[in-house]
């Protein structure tokens, strides 16, 4: 298991990357459930307002919005989340 100091030094992609595969490897909808609900307020943090209102409307917009939270200012809002659900569960 990783500790806080370990995951904090990891770029967000790859935060994103170990936390959506570790969730995918144990079919952990809880975790996908969980990012749809931290996702608004995440491109909300980013200047993403548009996004955020209207997405949690759009199951469908914001499953595929899952898969592009590895990326720039949006994967380093969700840092916290991803850290939170790593030392929780590990990788």
């Amino acid at each position: 298991m990783s500790t806080r100091e370990e995951l904090d030094a990891l770029n967000s992609k790859e935060l994103h990357d170990r936390a959506v595969r570790r969730a995918e490897h144990h079919l952990d909808l809880k975790f996908f459930y969980e990012l749809l609900e931290t996702l608004p307020a995440a491109q909300a943090a980013t200047g993403r307002i548009d996004e955020s209102g209207g997405d949690i409307f759009r199951v469908r917009a914001l499953v595929q919005d899952i898969f592009r939270t590895d990326e720039g200012d949006l994967a380093d809002a969700l840092r916290p989340f991803y850290i939170a659900y790593l030392l929780e569960h590990g990788d």
